[in-house]
């Protein structure tokens, strides 16, 4: 059974920083692309980030510079480190993977919530 499992949000203050994580497990975890994707309250999705198999990352314009994606491999885990947070951030922060690029995502996580606020 495939399964993406987020945890690490929270309630920080604007300019504080979160770590998040995704365990996977059910797939060959190393050869699927990997993403973050966010959804704040009465928005649609919104992609974050992905890193591929090969290890090259993207990331949407809104976090930039900010946001840093990555994987361990031998952990089955994917991880967003999130620094200089601002309100506009808060959202739930989902995973998901895709094994071909540009086709849909094969598998989402439940989801962790992240809330900026002061």
């Amino acid at each position: 059974e495939v399964q993406l499992v987020e945890s690490g949000g929270g309630l920080v203050q604007p300019g504080g920083s979160l770590r998040l994580s995704c365990a996977a497990s059910g797939f060959t975890f190393g050869s699927y692309d990997m993403n973050w994707v966010r959804q704040a309250p009465g928005k649609g999705p919104e992609w974050v980030s992905a890193i591929n198999s090969v290890d090259g990352t993207f990331y949407a314009d809104s976090v930039k510079g900010r946001f840093t994606i990555s994987r361990d491999n031998a952990k089955n885990t994917l991880y967003l480190q999130m620094n200089s947070l601002k309100p506009e951030d808060t959202a739930l922060y989902s995973c998901a993977a895709k094994k071909t690029p540009g086709a849909a995502y094969d598998s989402w996580g439940q989801g962790t919530q992240v809330t900026v606020s002061s």
